[in-house]
């Protein structure tokens, strides 16, 4: 039996990876891919103490610094977890290979799938100014005039976030916006702000980049509007459908913890990263909630 099972190779599961193998708990690591969301990001800004990295060289960076830690006490397997099923005083993880791996713990980190955009040329001109992830991309369109995908909360923060450094952002949702409505008054007063409710996005445009977006308005008119850059917002898919047993998900699917310890309502299993109920999700929180949970679950097994 493992002192710890880590679920997820992005981030937040690396994070916990090291820290597991510097306290010498015995560990299984679990992930198919490396890198998380991000691996999709051919320039990341926001990662701190690194001014510009790929999602490609992230993600050998991260595989990188878990392999040269892991010595005898952290053992990977390129494998997904099919089924996570609680126990007393232990937990078992099943794998897509049909093994099964028992600990004492268990750290969910599988993190969350962006929901995509399915319209002509949104997967032609994906990385060519389309893009999921305005953290980290967004100062590349510097200047420029973009569209904001999205009309809950995560849309209306990405456009106040891309207000700091583009020409112009237009804001399109195909419903009401379901911000909170304090927090649309604020962005929309922005005089380079235009939000626009009942927009069905129809096609991206573009030669070698994207210039352009069609959309449908309530009246079925269909309009154009010229832009670099488009980002979407349309909401998360957390990968926790293994775990729906073994702990609570809130109405999203996200795992709901306890911030204080990251502990899940299960005893013995913890959660970090984007397939969490916090309110942010980026690289650098995922990371610093996996450290937290860690040395809880290091204090829960060693010490008490």
């Amino acid at each position: 039996m493992f002192d710890l099972v880590i679920i997820g190779g992005g981030p937040a599961g690396v994070s916990a990876g090291v820290y597991a193998a510097r306290k010498r708990l015995t560990t299984c690591f679990i992930t198919k891919d490396w890198g998380g969301q991000s691996i999709v990001s051919t320039d990341i800004q926001n990662w701190i103490g690194t001014p510009s990295i790929s999602g490609d060289k992230l993600a050998s960076d991260l595989k990188a610094h878990l392999t040269s830690y892991a010595g005898e006490y952290v053992t990977v397997k390129n494998n997904l977890a099919t089924l996570l099923t609680r126990g007393d005083g232990s937990h078992t993880v099943t794998l897509d290979s049909g093994e099964t791996i028992e600990a004492k713990a268990v750290l969910i980190a599988s993190g969350s799938a962006r929901r995509r955009l399915s319209i002509p040329g949104a997967d032609t001109y994906e990385h060519k100014g389309l893009t999921y992830c305005a953290s980290c991309d967004g100062p590349l369109f510097a200047g420029q005039d973009v569209v904001v995908i999205g009309g809950g909360n995560a849309g209306f923060e990405t456009a106040a976030q891309l207000l700091a450094y583009t020409k112009s952002v237009t804001l399109l949702s195909r419903s009401e916006f379901k911000a909170d409505a304090i927090t649309v008054e604020k962005v929309v007063a922005h005089p380079n702000m235009t939000a626009i409710a009942h927009a069905e996005p129809t096609a991206v445009l573009g030669e070698q980049f994207v210039t352009g977006l069609t959309y449908k308005t309530e009246s079925g008119e269909e309009k154009t509007i010229a832009v670099g850059g488009i980002f979407v917002e349309a909401g998360m898919l957390p990968n926790t459908t293994y775990a729906k047993d073994a702990v609570t998900l809130d109405a999203f699917g996200r795992v709901e913890i306890d911030p204080w310890t990251q502990q899940t309502t299960t005893p013995g299993i913890w959660a970090a990263g984007d397939c969490t109920n916090v309110k942010y999700h980026q690289n650098n929180i995922a990371a610093g909630d996996a450290v937290r949970a860690l040395e809880d679950i290091y204090v829960t097994l060693k010490a008490r």
